[in-house]
Order: C-alpha cells, then sequence, then structure tokens
C-alpha cells in the first residue's frame, strides 16, 4: 500500500487519538486536538472562499500563536504553501521576500499593521490582507471571520502530491541574500519520523515553542508535536522571566533554545525562582554550543541537554548529540564535550565531511573539511533559483558549508563556517574555536570572532565581546585567560569591548558580515579597555 506522505498525516493523527486532550494552549486560549482540527479546517476553507488555491503562496507575518500554528496545516490542507516570515528584518527586507515569492495573501499580527500598509504600495502580488488579531483599517477581513465561513470536509489522504512543495522559508540572509528554500510534503513527514525516531517524544510531554516558528528549529516542531499528541504551549516572545513561569505553571517537559536564549535563561535574575523539575530535556541548535554552556545548563535545569545541527535547506535537523550505545567516556568532561557537538546523523540522513574534491577526510577529530548531506530530509531546491540550487549539489549530497572535523562513530564537531574560517599565515584559524574559548570566561555574555585585514599575516582573529551586566574585563586579563586554551597563533589579536548586543539575525545568529565589514571596509582598528 502506498500512501502519500504529508504533514497532513500528522494532523488527523493527532485529532483521531487526541481529539479530547488540550492540545494547543496560547494565551489563554486553550484548544483540544479535535478544536485544532476544526480551526485548521476552517481557515483551509476560509482561504478558499478568498480565491487562495494550489500553489499559492499564503505568507505569516506573526509570533508565536495558535493562528500561526494552525497555518502550517490549514495552508498545506488546500494544497497551497505556507511561509512564515521573520518578524525581525527589515521592511524592505521583508518587501523583497514577498515580492520574490509571489505570495497571494499576508496573514499578519496587529503588532505589524503598519508594514501591511506598506506592503500595500510594494507588493502588487498580494491579493488579501488577513488581520489576526480582529478587524483592522490595514486588512480585506479578519482571521476569526475568515474561519467562521465554512469547513472544509476531512481530505482523503491518497489525493495529496507528497512531492509538492507545502512550505517555503527564505535562509536568515547572514551570508547574502535570502534564499527561498522549497520543503515537500515528503520531505516534512519524513523528517518528523526521523526526528521522532532519533529523539522519542511522549503524549505525556509538554513541549514549550520557545523558538520562533519562522526559525529552523521552531518549524519542526508542529508536525512532531502534533503527530504525537503533545501539550503544545506557545511562547509568544522569549522572555526568559515569562518562559521560566511557563515551566512551571505547565510543568513543560520540553523546550528548544538557540545559545543566544539559553544564556538569557541563565543570567535571568528570576532564575531559582520557578520550579522547573519538570523539565526532562532542552535542545539546543541554531548556533554553535560550548561545553561550558551544556554544563551550566544541566547544572541549572538539572535535566538532559543536547545539542542539534542543521540549517533551512534540512528541514532542519540532520544531527543531535543523542548518546549512542558503545560509547565510554573517559571523564566527564569527555562527556559534556560529545553533548556540545553537533553529533551523529537522524535516521534518513547520511552525512560526510569531505576536501574540496568530495573525498571523505580522515575521521580524526582533526582533518577539516565541508559537511555534506544525502537524505529524506534535505530541500527540493531553492525557490526560483535553479543556478542557486546546482551550485550546492554535487551528485546528489548537498553542501552545508559548514566545516567540521568527526571521527570513527560519525559523530561531527562543527568548527566554522566555510566564510568565516581566518586564514592566519596559512594556518586556519576557527572562529567559533576562539569564540568558545572567550565565552568560557565568566566575565563574558557573548563574544563573536572574524577576520580583520593584516599586512604581515594576512588576516588576524578579531574579537567583539559583550560583558555580563556589572562585570569588568581588561584585555589583557582577558588574553591571559586565553593562554592555556588556545594556541598563540589563535590569540585573538584585536579586542572590542562592545556596550551593546552583537547584531544578529532574526533567528538569532551573529551577523559577522557586518562585523568583518568594518575592518574590510578600511576603519580603523581600535582595542579597548586595555
Amino acid at each position: 500500500m502506498n500512501i502519500p506522505l504529508t504533514p497532513i498525516r500528522c494532523l488527523y493523527r493527532g485529532v483521531d487519538l487526541y481529539g479530547k486532550k488540550v492540545g494547543i494552549v496560547s494565551g489563554e486560549h486553550l484548544y483540544t486536538y479535535a478544536q485544532f482540527g476544526e480551526r485548521c479546517e476552517r481557515l483551509a476553507a476560509g482561504l478558499c472562499s478568498e480565491g487562495i488555491g494550489g500553489g499559492d503562496r499564503v505568507a505569516y507575518l506573526s509570533f508565536n500563536n495558535n493562528q500561526l500554528l494552525e497555518g502550517y496545516y490549514g495552508v498545506p490542507l488546500i494544497r497551497a504553501i505556507v511561509m512564515p516570515l521573520n518578524v525581525r528584518l527589515t521592511p524592505a527586507e521583508l518587501i523583497q521576500i514577498l515580492n520574490h515569492s509571489g505570495a497571494k495573501a499576508l496573514i499578519f499580527e496587529g503588532d505589524f499593521a503598519p508594514l501591511a500598509t506598506a506592503f500595500r504600495k510594494c507588493c502588487p502580488g498580494i491579493q488579501r490582507y488577513i488581520a489576526i488579531n480582529g478587524a483592522a483599517p490595514e486588512a480585506d477581513i479578519s482571521y476569526e471571520e475568515l474561519l467562521s465561513r465554512a469547513r472544509m470536509d476531512r481530505p482523503d489522504p491518497s489525493s495529496f502530491d507528497e512531492n509538492e512543495i507545502a512550505e517555503l522559508f527564505y535562509t536568515s540572509g547572514s551570508t547574502g541574500t535570502p534564499k527561498g528554500v522549497m520543503l515537500s510534503h515528503r520531505t516534512l513527514y519524513l523528517h518528523a519520523l526521523g526526528v521522532l525516531s532519533s529523539n522519542p517524544l511522549y503524549d505525556t510531554d509538554v513541549a514549550l515553542h520557545t523558538i520562533p516558528l519562522f526559525h529552523a528549529n521552531g518549524w519542526g516542531a508542529p508536525q512532531t508535536c502534533t503527530m504525537k499528541g503533545c501539550r503544545q504551549v506557545m511562547v509568544r516572545r522569549f522572555e526568559p522571566s515569562c518562559v521560566l513561569r511557563l515551566i512551571a505553571e505547565e510543568k513543560a517537559t520540553a523546550m528548544q533554545l538557540v545559545p543566544v536564549m539559553a544564556n538569557a535563561l541563565l543570567n535571568c535574575p528570576d532564575l531559582g525562582r520557578f520550579d522547573t523539575s519538570s523539565l526532562k530535556e532542552i535542545f539546543l541548535g541554531g548556533a554553535a554550543s560550548s561545553p561550558e554552556l551544556i554544563a551550566r545548563m544541566e547544572k541549572a535545569f538539572g535535566c538532559e541537554v543536547k545539542v542539534g545541527y542543521g540549517l533551512t535547506e534540512t528541514s532542519p535537523v540532520v544531527s543531535t548529540s543523542r548518546l549512542k550505545g558503545g560509547l565510554e567516556f573517559a571523564s566527564e568532561e569527555e562527556r559534556v564535550f560529545r553533548m556540545s557537538m553537533a553529533g551523529w546523523p537522524l535516521v534518513g540522513n547520511e552525512v560526510r565531511v569531505v576536501d574540496s574534491r568530495m573525498r571523505d577526510v580522515p575521521r580524526d577529530m582533526q582533518a577539516v573539511g565541508e559537511v555534506i548531506v544525502r537524505g529524506d530530509n534535505v530541500m527540493e531546491g531553492y525557490y526560483r533559483e535553479p543556478e542557486a540550487t546546482e551550485h550546492v549539489m554535487t551528485d546528489g549530497w548537498f553542501h552545508t558549508g559548514d566545516m567540521a572535523v568527526w571521527d570513527e562513530e560519525t559523530y561531527i564537531h562543527i568548527v566554522d563556517r566555510k566564510k568565516d574560517i581566518i586564514i592566519s599565515g596559512g594556518e586556519n584559524i576557527s572562529s567559533i574555536e576562539v569564540e568558545k574559548a572567550v565565552s568560557a570566561h565568566p566575565a563574558v555574555l557573548e563574544c563573536a570572532v572574524v577576520s580583520a585585514p593584516d599586512a604581515q599575516w594576512g588576516e588576524i582573529p578579531a574579537a567583539f565581546v559583550v560583558l555580563r551586566p556589572g562585570q569588568t574585563l581588561t584585555c589583557n586579563d582577558l588574553l591571559a585567560f586565553l593562554e592555556d586554551r588556545l594556541a598563540k597563533f589563535k590569540m585573538p589579536r584585536v579586542i572590542q569591548f562592545v556596550g551593546n548586543p552583537l547584531p544578529k539575525t532574526g533567528t538569532g545568529k551573529i551577523l559577522k558580515r557586518e562585523l568583518r565589514e568594518g575592518f574590510w571596509q578600511g576603519k580603523e582598528r581600535r582595542v579597548q579597555g586595555g
């Protein structure tokens, strides 16, 4: 028997098996899985009444809420394509994405009503503006009015084409112009199965949607959590005190964080005031995590903390640092280091670390190569950009642009982005390795390391450092701290202490390109705080 693979099957598994259970918590609103399924069907019918059909792109501009979660199912129910937007992008960036994608409808939260007005002038392809928070002058119709019109019948799963595109996500643009990543029904369904087979969830779990659902780490969760009947708690915006309170109130068992969020929780004055003992697992992704961060999180929350690795182009999860049978650790430090690695592949994926000629580099945790991926999770391609798609594919393998080392157990350890490797005097320096060493200092809140031009060495490491509130640190003190942690040629030659948070993308990645350009555009280099 061959039944098309589609995330719609995740929805109806939740409805059929957990219909009476409260499955969605969104502020003051509670919905059972049966009610959630009905709202998805009503959204689908409402969109049809507005002329939205198969292949049309439906954009969302919203923080985490039940309406955005409903879009993950209501839009694909009518074979349209859901396209959550990064709410932290500039108006110009959003306009570029909306026009490039040819979005036909925009569903937006009230906070973004002024942007909707601007889009009407600059995005002629958008035919319907739908306001989530009731009637609004910027909208053609309200979301709840749309849902009140009709309810579609439950579709036959065999009526779906599993190879059609269900979701379209634009990359963060941290290394250039955002590209639209096309994910098919089949890819999304198999990604959910791969995640669940490698990192089991249970119907008794309470999952916090802590990461925005437009983030690579966030959008895989709607399928996995719904398929397993978890209680899903929407965290509208990440505020550390609010998250700690929700863990206690909802008795949350699992949440996902990017390292920036983890640091914010660790430095929250309310840490320790709320009962977080219900947590069983914290999943870190989106950027490299240091062993020190893993250890501090385990100590603070008393639960398993593991790292995951992936990209927008891989749906997103490729690998996790879950423990592997047969491995023994010589020390606690070795265990924590393992948990901070990108880990080993999910079911359905193959991962290699290769040189420029597609040959595997030695599995010795020393030789550096590029991570390439082949499997069920890999995208169909970049929307309307066949040349860009061809550029990242070789013989069916996707080039991630991430540089790594690996071992005989197929554990991979990311050392840097290909574009962020610093070549100083012929030596390759991992900016991530230097960042982890700097961040290990107890006075440091966050750090970014980039290349700066140098007449003698070609490039040298330059560190931007943000200190924890109330802390002081000099350049000399930091360099002394690093002496036992970094080889001399890896030591930062430029240190800038920054008073404000480092610039980031909407998904929490530090914009190294902006920091690097300050040096390579000929600006004067300064060393502060010495």
